[in-house]
């Protein structure tokens, strides 16, 4: 029966395959979406332009508020990945 399967199933080849790619472009991209080490970066990078006086403290404040948030953001969706 298997046989027979994959031999009826043969045309289909195709469409399985792009869905496959398509799962697999997915996958990469949320890797690289939820990867936290360009907004840690980010981080480091806004406190040395803190420091260095090249923004003032509200400026650092509003940024430094959205990258931990997106780090929170990145966290949940891994803690979720775990759980599943």
């Amino acid at each position: 029966m298997g046989l027979v399967f994959e031999v009826l199933a043969l045309p289909f080849a195709p469409v399985r395959g792009v869905g496959w790619v398509l799962d697999k472009v997915v996958q990469a991209a949320e890797n690289e979406y939820y990867d936290p080490t360009p907004i840690q970066a980010a981080l480091a990078d806004l406190e040395r332009a803190r420091t260095e006086g090249r923004i003032d403290e509200e400026d650092f404040a509003a940024r430094e508020e959205e990258l931990l948030g997106r780090l929170e953001e990145i966290r949940l969706y891994q803690l979720g990945r775990s759980a599943s």
